[in-house]
Parts: C-alpha cells; structure tokens; sequence
C-alpha cells in the first residue's frame, strides 16, 4: 500500500528537522517518491543532504525561496520541472512560523494592518502562488494530489491571540473545497489535513502541556502528520477530495477540557 514510486512531490515549509514539513517529505520518500523540498532559509540544503544520504542523491532536491514572493515562485515551479521533468504530489505546508522571524500571538484589536498582512501572507497567499503555478502542470497530466496542511484551529475551533492565523488556516479549507470542484473533472484531488496540538520543534510548553489533555493524552508527532499526508497522496485515496482530515488525539471532540494548571 501508498506505494509511490514513480511519482514526484515537492513539500513546503521544510526548514526544521523537527517539523511536519521534513516528517511528511521524509515518508513521501519512503513511499518511493522523488521529493523536492523547500524553505526560507538556507537551513533547508541540510534537510537536503540528510535526506540524499537515506534515499539516494538522485530522488531529493532542494532550494530555498521566500514562497509570498511571485517571482521566486515561478522560478521554484520551472526548477522543479527542469530537474524532475514532472510533478505529482503537493505538499503546501509552509505557513504558522517562518524561521527567523518569530512573531508573538496578538488579539485582533492589537493587529496593525502589517501584522495582518504578514499572518495571511504567509499562511494563505504562499498556499495561493504555489498552487497557482504548479496546477498547470497538473492539469497538463489529467491526475495529481494537492494537501494543504491547514489546522484544527480557524475551521473547528479557535484560540484567543490567533486571529489572523485562524483566519487564515479557516480559508485555506475554502480554497480547498472549491478548487477541489473545479479540478475533479481533470483527475485532481485536494485535500486538508487539520493538526491539532503536534510536537514540533516551534512547540511552546504551553502547547506541548495542551496535548496532554486530549482524550489520547499526549501531543501528536510530526509523523503522525506526516503519515495522513502520505495516504492523501496515494493511489489509495483516490475517491477522497475537498476533505480535511482532522489529526488531534480526540482533541476537539471534548466539550469539557481540564484548564491548565490545575
């Protein structure tokens, strides 16, 4: 099963070895697909060469690239091609934190319009470029897989301090369901994946500490991101499209959660 081979999927937002971004490229590879990985930072030529190191240097490529930029995103999408003559699979995970750039939680009334801005850019409007260049390639195949790593928060539940990313993470399963109509037609599927409280390495105490009272009683792994990715972008969900699949341990089932700290 999610055998992969043959295929090619370029995954966003992988700059951190303790992130969803490099578990789930890490698994796309696994499966026996080429994978093309990409950050902000050059950070991400380390993921790349420990990646090459387990799969072959053949099977990963990398490039770092601001994805709220248009023009280095068209350049990414013709890299991808030049080098892999295809694609398949994409992975549009970039978004929540940059790193480099660590922005603290604000309530709407303290957002200035640059804050905003920032928050959508680079949540939503990467998701928006990268799609927008690699659907021509995909539509030019008739068949393809989209999976946009949105969030429990903004489409089922919300946080007070996240509003603008909530906002976001909530339109990005809009964009989802409706590209997921207009592209049925051409053997593309899109999909959401909604992680709820995950242990990475951006995770504050308090978040980690949250985990622990979903009804699983821990926070959820990368992987365990990373493998839900992995069954989207196979054979084996061909039927499932304009879906977010939640991944929280239980989490927002709970009417009555224990606060914290008590």
């Amino acid at each position: 099963m999610f055998d992969l081979t043959g295929k090619v999927a370029l995954v966003t937002g992988v700059g951190s070895p303790a992130g969803i971004g490099f578990a789930s490229a890490k698994l796309l590879a696994k499966a026996g697909a080429k994978i093309f990985i990409t950050s902000t930072t050059d950070r991400i030529f380390e993921r790349e060469e420990y990646l090459k190191s387990l799969f072959g240097k053949d099977k990963v490529y990398s490039l770092a690239a601001d994805l709220t930029e248009e023009d280095q995103v068209l350049n990414l999408s013709k890299i991808i091609i030049k080098k892999f003559n295809k694609i398949d699979i994409l992975v549009n995970n970039a978004g929540m934190v940059q790193i480099g750039n660590d922005q603290p939680s604000k309530k709407f009334i303290e957002h200035t319009l640059e804050s905003w801005n920032y928050g959508i850019d680079i949540n939503l409007k990467s998701t928006f470029l990268v799609t927008r260049n690699i659907l021509p390639y995909l539509k030019k195949q008739k068949s393809g897989r989209i999976i946009n790593i949105s969030s429990v928060t903004g489409p089922i539940v919300g946080i007070s301090g996240s509003t603008v990313y909530g906002s976001a993470k909530a339109a990005m399963l809009g964009l989802t369901r409706s590209l997921a109509i207009e592209e049925g037609k051409n053997g593309i599927t899109v999909n959401c994946v909604g992680p709820g409280w995950i242990k990475t390495g951006s995770s504050s105490e308090a978040e980690i500490t949250a985990g622990k009272f979903t009804p699983i009683g821990r926070p959820g792994t990368p992987e365990e991101i990373g493998h839900t990715v992995l069954f989207l972008a196979s054979e084996e969900a061909s039927y499932i499209t304009g879906q977010i699949i939640f991944v929280d341990g239980g989490n927002t089932i709970q009417e009555y959660k224990v606060e914290l700290g008590k």
